[in-house]
């Protein structure tokens, strides 16, 4: 699917209705700062179940917002009832901008393109949440390179102002200006990267915590050791292991392949440990171990 559709060119589309496939931590997250920000909502992901369980846990999240009184009621409770459960991929056809928040595996993600490409209507945006993958390649396996564009948001998503905009090569300005906007209205703040491997963010914060993992294995420190000394030397609100079990070992570890893959730089080789952790299905916090053991009243260091 590397053709574009005839369609007339973009003046700005005005973004009201969003998709949003993934009911994973990040795709629930985007899904309720749009709704309380104003916008019409369908989440969709592979099974009805996923889906209302990722409704319940938006709807457990604005409570304890507002329980909180981080948000206004009125806001939280209005924001509920912009969320809508896409149980088909038809349901997303409605939608100005669908933003995709799979996990992190391109050939994941091209398959999502495949099937979300020919039930959008000509005009509509389509964005991916890819925390390192190449938006160029991405746009170019859809029917609308133009209109694509890479929108990174932070984990977690309700708490964390930032989002990063990724222009891939094909992307139209008015689509870029349309996506700028639409961050705004969310009342994130945007800082644009060009597409090269990892971006921003991730291509300076996934070394780091690689290079943590390599000091652990090389047995400089312990975990705890290693984490204390990145908190209180460095004054880092978590230390670098306790982050990458909330980030997840295995999208630490496919950032890391794509920084390895894509900069041929052996710095960016994944620490053998990280691997051997992922191999385990010690991915963090989700199979509650990693680096720490989550299954207890508090998390216990695994080394």
């Amino acid at each position: 699917m590397n053709s574009s559709p005839s369609i007339p060119a973009l003046a700005g589309l005005d973004v009201r209705c969003v998709g949003v496939i993934g009911a994973g931590q990040m795709g629930i997250g985007i899904a309720q700062v749009c709704a309380a920000a104003g916008f019409e909502v369908w989440l969709n992901d592979l099974t009805g179940e996923r889906i209302d369980a990722g409704l319940a846990k938006i709807s457990e999240s604005l409570s304890r917002l507002m329980a909180k009184q981080v948000i206004e009621e009125e806001v939280g409770r209005m924001a509920l009832t912009r969320l809508k459960p896409a149980y088909g991929i038809q349901a997303l056809e409605p939608c100005d901008l669908v933003i995709e928040a799979a996990t992190e595996n391109e050939k994941v993600k091209r398959s999502i393109f495949e099937t979300i490409c020919p039930v959008l209507r000509p005009e509509a945006m389509l964005a991916t949440n890819t925390s390192s993958i190449s938006i160029t390649r991405l746009a170019a396996s859809t029917d609308r390179a133009e209109r694509f564009i890479g929108l990174h948001f932070m984990n977690p998503v309700p708490l964390m102002r930032l989002v990063e905009i990724i222009r891939g090569i094909a992307t139209e300005d008015a689509v870029f200006q349309s996506a700028s906007a639409f961050v705004d209205k969310l009342g994130k703040a945007a800082v644009v990267s060009e597409d090269y491997p990892a971006f921003i963010v991730n291509r300076v914060l996934l070394p780091m915590i690689n290079e943590a993992i390599y000091t652990l294995y090389e047995g400089v420190g312990t975990v705890t050791s290693i984490d204390d000394a990145m908190r209180l030397g460095a004054n880092h609100p978590m230390g670098p292991l306790q982050l990458a079990d909330f980030i997840g070992l295995d999208t630490c570890l496919s950032i890391m392949q794509v920084l390895h893959e894509g900069l041929a730089d052996s710095k960016y080789r994944p620490c053998p440990l990280l691997v051997k952790y992922v191999e385990a299905g010690w991915l963090g916090r989700k199979t509650k171990r990693g680096f720490y053991d989550y299954r207890g009243d508090a998390p216990v260091a695994t080394r």
